[in-house]
């Protein structure tokens, strides 16, 4: 049994959007994401960290999430930016049902546990030049407020580890209340996804020790699409 993490699969099984377009390592990805789950065994879990389809509905979705369904292990999965079929999370689970998904639940507002250690995250925010710095405050509040319910889901005692869609670092950018929640509760480690291209660099992509907490960059294409191990 092991604890694996992925970020941004970007599947497009029912809609008009293949990241096959963007040549390069995304040629043929659904190909590389099916040999590449093939480290993980039926007992293990994996954390898929946001962007998982393109759809922009539930149902738009259905052939991605029976897709992610087949694949071995556990899924775990979190809210990306470009999940634009993301629902309530009873709705999410009502349809999971309706169509026989049985190997997928959600991270929102709670943690899961992996033997001892407490599974926690949200999707996290940037400041994005698109809003205003009012709007980007009230974002970013809103997800430092889910970051900390799913903390306080966990037991005190427990190790934790944090899930995000975007990096809580980035070049000379912090989201200060996502790191400010991780140092208050002791988190020691952090998995994040939402960087391509350009952004895998080590200059830009924030990597290994800082402050206390370890970050790891899990974006699909980072990994060659295959789920990063974290524990057994």
């Amino acid at each position: 049994m092991a604890l694996f993490a992925i970020g941004d699969l970007h599947l497009s099984l029912g809609s008009e959007k293949p990241m096959d377009v963007f040549g390069g390592e995304w040629i043929n990805y659904v190909e590389k994401i099916k040999a590449g789950f093939k480290v993980v065994d039926s007992e293990d879990v994996c954390i898929l960290c946001g962007d998982i389809s393109w759809g922009m509905s539930l149902e738009e979705s259905l052939a991605d999430f029976q897709f992610i369904d087949a694949l071995p292990g556990k899924k775990i999965i979190l809210k990306g930016n470009h999940d634009y079929w993301w629902n309530t999370v009873t709705k999410i689970k009502g349809f999971f049902q309706t169509h026989n998904i049985e190997t997928i639940d959600i991270l929102h507002n709670n943690c899961f546990y992996y033997n001892d250690t407490a599974i926690c995250g949200t999707r996290g925010w940037m400041p994005d030049s698109k809003y205003t710095a009012e709007q980007n405050k009230k974002i970013s509040d809103r997800e430092a407020i889910r970051l900390r319910a799913s903390l306080q889901a966990a037991k005190s005692e427990s190790e934790k580890i944090c899930f995000f869609h975007y990096p809580p670092r980035y070049r000379n950018t912090i989201c200060q209340d996502i790191v400010s929640l991780m140092n208050e509760y002791d988190v020691k480690s952090c998995y994040y996804g939402h960087l391509h291209g350009d952004g895998h660099r080590l200059d830009v992509a924030t990597r290994g020790l800082v402050d206390g907490i370890v970050y790891e960059l899990i974006s699909a294409d980072f990994l060659n699409f295959v789920p990063h191990k974290i524990v057994e």
